[in-house]
């Protein structure tokens, strides 16, 4: 029987009973698919040529740097990427005070549109279970009216100045990676389809091996993280699970399912999850970069190996198929 004063907040461990009793599973048989090999640094990319402060040469080779990492790694972490330490650590700051918040008044209120959510309700088994809670907001949302009240101004204020600088550094990397494959128009993007995911992994106290995020891909184009020290980040390379060490002093990037698309498999779009902690919580930070439900999202050259598709019908495939099967499918539905 689990101590009461072990019980997560918000209540997931209610929500795991509902499923499977934690207490006479086997714990093995599920978050741990795949064994953790090694801890791998990513590749770290200083962005200081990139943003202006570099010689032609530097430009170039951190460039080539980025298109590398995209196509063999899917993932990579930026160093001097313009984003102050302290809007960074102002941000954390805010989204503890923000998670600390009694749960009635997280899910029962319109705070942040009512974008709160925790566990995983559409879970069939805890295998596709997260042991987590986040608020997931739309960038248009942050700044209407009723979406925050006059209580919540302060994380109203950062948030604002992290979504303006996220998107600048997410459309610079995007800028990067479309024009080396010969495309200086650019990706169709829409501020409004773009959103900023803060998350919460609270020590789970009757195992190491559930997960914290499930595995998956990330359906944009690209993904800026910016995680604290904890670490419980993997992702799948050369078939096998590694675990990311964390880096205090950069962002990880990683590319998303329609920028695997767009390049042919040029960039890869690599699956990734979060381990839960049993002694700590976990706190990060992500910034979506999505063009418009309606934009076609088609290959850069041919033949393509995926058939068109827009955002909108790309993310009613994934939701269907996550209803359907508990997990999702993702690309191999469009492929030709």
């Amino acid at each position: 029987m689990l101590d009461s004063k072990m019980k997560s907040y918000p209540p997931l461990i209610d929500q795991c009973k509902s499923r499977l009793d934690p207490c006479h599973i086997p714990w093995s048989s599920y978050g741990g698919e795949g064994h953790i090999i090694a801890e791998c640094q990513l590749p770290l990319i200083d962005l200081r040529a990139l943003i202006g402060h570099g010689s032609e040469s530097e430009r170039h080779a951190c460039e080539a740097a980025i298109v590398k990492a995209s196509s063999d790694w899917g993932f990579f972490q930026v160093l001097n990427h313009g984003i102050s330490q302290e809007l960074l650590e102002e941000m954390r700051r805010e989204q503890k005070k923000l998670f600390e918040l009694p749960q009635e008044k997280k899910v029962g209120c319109r705070l942040l549109n009512n974008s709160y959510r925790w566990g995983t309700p559409t879970a069939t088994s805890l295998k596709e279970f997260s042991w987590s809670e986040a608020f997931h907001i739309p960038l248009t949302n942050i700044s209407e009216d009723g979406c925050f009240s006059e209580e919540f101004n302060s994380i109203r204020k950062v948030m604002e100045k992290v979504a303006i600088a996220m998107s600048d550094l997410a459309r610079l990397l995007a800028g990067v990676l479309t024009e080396t494959l010969g495309h200086k128009n650019g990706l169709f993007l829409d501020e409004g389809s773009c959103f900023l995911r803060l998350n919460r992994y609270p020590q789970c106290p009757f195992s190491q091996e559930i997960h914290g995020l499930v595995p998956h891909t990330d359906s944009d184009f690209l993904t800026i993280l910016d995680q604290d020290q904890v670490g419980g980040l993997h992702l799948m390379k050369d078939s096998k699970w590694v675990s990311v060490k964390p880096n205090p002093k950069a962002l990880v990037v990683n590319i998303g399912d329609l920028f695997q698309a767009w390049s042919n498999d040029v960039y890869k779009s690599v699956e990734h999850k979060v381990m839960a902690n049993s002694k700590v919580q976990r706190y990060s930070m992500a910034y979506f970069l999505c063009p418009s439900c309606e934009s076609m999202i088609g290959s850069c050259k041919e033949p393509s190996l995926y058939k068109k598709f827009t955002f909108g019908e790309y993310r009613q495939q994934v939701q269907q198929d996550v209803k359907k099967t508990g997990r999702k499918v993702g690309l191999p539905r469009f492929l030709l």
